[in-house]
Parts: C-alpha cells; sequence; structure tokens
C-alpha cells in the first residue's frame, strides 16, 4: 500500500476545505462575529501550514501508480480528516462545545446523512450555519471528486479515486480523461447550484437562504438554516423549485451530462430513470388520494405537499414542509417505504440506489 501517496493527496484535499472555509470566514467577518472569526482563521492557518508542510517533505516523491487499496484508503481516510477539521471551527468558537458533537455535525455534513444534534438552529451564527450548508455541498458531489479534478497538479492519475468514491456499480467515464470526467460532474453540479438559487431568490428568499438551502437540496442532505425546514417559508412556489431540483440531484449525473450533450435519446432508454421516475410518480399519487379529504381539502394542495415528501424521502434529503406523522396511515406506509429505495446510482442520492 502506497502511504506515502496516500497522505500527499489527502494534504492535498486539506488545501482544498482550508480554502472553502474562507467563505464562512468572510460571514463571519462582516456580520461581526468575533469568536467564530478567531476560530475559522485559526483553523485555516493550522490547515493550510499542515498540508504544505506535508507536500513539501514529500516534494520529491513522484509516481502515477494507484491501486485500488489505495483509492479505498483516500476516500475512507478523506472523509474522516475533513471531517475532523471541519469540526474545528464549530468547536473552537464554542457554537457547538463538545468535540464529539461538533465531529458528529460535520461528518453529518460532509456525507450528507443529515442527522443533527442541534436542537435550537436558528441560534447558530450565520457563519455557522453556512459553513454547516456548505460542508453539505461539499460532500454531495464528492469531495474526492473534486480533488480528482485537480490531481494532475501532483502527476497523480485519478481513477482508482473515483472508483473508489462513486456511487454504484460502474463508473461511467463521460470523457476520455477521469479528470476531465471529474470537472464536468462539478460544472454540471455548480451550474444547477446558481440555477437553483436564483429561483429561490425570485420566490422571496435572500441570498443567504437560498444558497444554504440549495446546498442541502442538491447534496440530498437536508440541513436547513431554519427550524422548520423549509416549512417555515410556507410558499407552494419554494416548495415547488425545490422539490424539482432534490428530483433532478437523485438522477445519475451521467444522464444529466448526455441531456446537455443533445443525446437525450440515451436517457429515455435509461431503466433506472424510468423506474426512478415512476417510483415517485406512483408514490406522490397514492400519497395524494390518502391526504385528498382528510388532511387536506384542495387536491392542488395534497399534491403540493405529496410531491415534496415523496421527493424528499426517496432522495435521502430530509427536508419537511409538513407533519407527515399526522397523516393517515397510508401516506406514511408509502413514505416509509420510499427511505429503503434512495436515488440512482451516480447521483448525490442515498440510499441502497434504485438500480
Amino acid at each position: 500500500m502506497n502511504i506515502i501517496l496516500v497522505t500527499k493527496i489527502i494534504a492535498f484535499l486539506i488545501l482544498i476545505i482550508a480554502c472553502f472555509m474562507s467563505i464562512p470566514t468572510f460571514i463571519a467577518y462582516i456580520n461581526n462575529e468575533t469568536a467564530e472569526f478567531n476560530s475559522f482563521v485559526s483553523t485555516e492557518i493550522f490547515m493550510i501550514l499542515l498540508s504544505l508542510s506535508i507536500l513539501l517533505i514529500f516534494r520529491k516523491y513522484r509516481t502515477k501508480n494507484m491501486s485500488a487499496r489505495d483509492g479505498f484508503l483516500f476516500v475512507t481516510l478523506s472523509w474522516i480528516t475533513a471531517s475532523f477539521f471541519g469540526a474545528l471551527p464549530f468547536y473552537l468558537s464554542g457554537a457547538i462545545p463538545a468535540f464529539t458533537d461538533a465531529f458528529f455535525e460535520t461528518i453529518s455534513g460532509f456525507s450528507t446523512t443529515g442527522a443533527s444534534i442541534l436542537t435550537s438552529i436558528e441560534t447558530l451564527p450565520r457563519s455557522m450555519l453556512f459553513w454547516r450548508s456548505l460542508t453539505h455541498w461539499l460532500g454531495g458531489m464528492g469531495i474526492v471528486v473534486m480533488t480528482v479534478a485537480i490531481l494532475p497538479l501532483l502527476g497523480i492519475g485519478g481513477l482508482q479515486l473515483i472508483k473508489a468514491e462513486a456511487p454504484g456499480p460502474t463508473v461511467d467515464k463521460l470523457t476520455p480523461r477521469i479528470t476531465e470526467t471529474a470537472k464536468l460532474l462539478w460544472i454540471i453540479y455548480v451550474g444547477f447550484t446558481i440555477a437553483e438559487t436564483l429561483l429561490l431568490m425570485i420566490g422571496g428568499l435572500d441570498l443567504f437562504d437560498a444558497l444554504t438551502h440549495t446546498f442541502g437540496t442538491l447534496a440530498t442532505g437536508g440541513f436547513s438554516p431554519k427550524n422548520s425546514s423549509v416549512g417555515s417559508y410556507d410558499s407552494a412556489y419554494i416548495d415547488g423549485v425545490i422539490t424539482f431540483f432534490m428530483i433532478l440531484a437523485g438522477i445519475n449525473f451521467a444522464l444529466h451530462y448526455r441531456i446537455l450533450s443533445g443525446n437525450v435519446k440515451s436517457v429515455f432508454a435509461d431503466t433506472e430513470i424510468k423506474a426512478y421516475l415512476s417510483i415517485f410518480i406512483i408514490a406522490t399519487f397514492i400519497i395524494t388520494l390518502s391526504l385528498h379529504g382528510s388532511a387536506y381539502t384542495s387536491i392542488g394542495t395534497c399534491i403540493r405537499y405529496a410531491s415534496f415528501q415523496a421527493a424528499s424521502i426517496l432522495t435521502t434529503t430530509g427536508y419537511a414542509t409538513a407533519d407527515f406523522e399526522q397523516w393517515p396511515y397510508m401516506a406514511q406506509a408509502v413514505l416509509f417505504i420510499l427511505m429503503f429505495v434512495g436515488g440512482c446510482s451516480g447521483s448525490t442520492g442515498g440510499g441502497i440506489k434504485v438500480i
């Protein structure tokens, strides 16, 4: 096993995370959040010095060979490392006093699990709320995939890393070079992020709320800066936008690339996406029928809440707009079944995957 190679890439990963941490650092600065600003700055300095030291020590080490075992080791260590350093600002600022809790919250963010130890989310400083949601966005498409996109700077190929990271049985190379594939995936991901953010802002959300909810949507993780999640806005338009992008995020990103490339026929021939959309439509239909007359009187309202919760549970996002524990047992049973499905392979969705 090539420990030195794995260590070098881990160091590079730490540097990437430190760069992204500068965004909540700026938010802390403009909001006069002194303790949070200091915690971000000290963490960034530590991360940068550590990563540069490792890269300097092993600067003469050159190899392009990476085995599957190296790839799996790196992917495992990358999530642990990212979560450890990502937890430091929460802990050092006192936003989350116990490091164990801070680590739990951060690893839940990076892994897009969405579980939280917080009981009053809105009491957290804005910079911490933004960093909490940003860990979702980074973990959604995968900080590993991002690392692969810039590994040529270290003279390393990234196929084994993609194989170890990709959520599916096969790796769909969109281009002959795996690094170009990684870049394309992130371009699509960023494009969806910009689109959803703008649409949410049109619906009345400010930039902060629009971005944080977009991060949770496209990463299918569900972190929200609001205690009541998306339901706090009580807007059919916002529900509709987020539902649409949750469904998009649950689709294999290779298919998004094919659509953008004009190869629409191959998308319609894909068995998994047909099954995925069929599951969503059928589940929404059954839940709508169950809700009509028992929970809501308007059929439009039933479709709104049924489609949102079906998309949220199916893609493992976890956003909520209603207390579905109060819904009829039929609706609850359908949502319970959807929990075992998940999104498509090659998507940001969790679960066992439709395939």
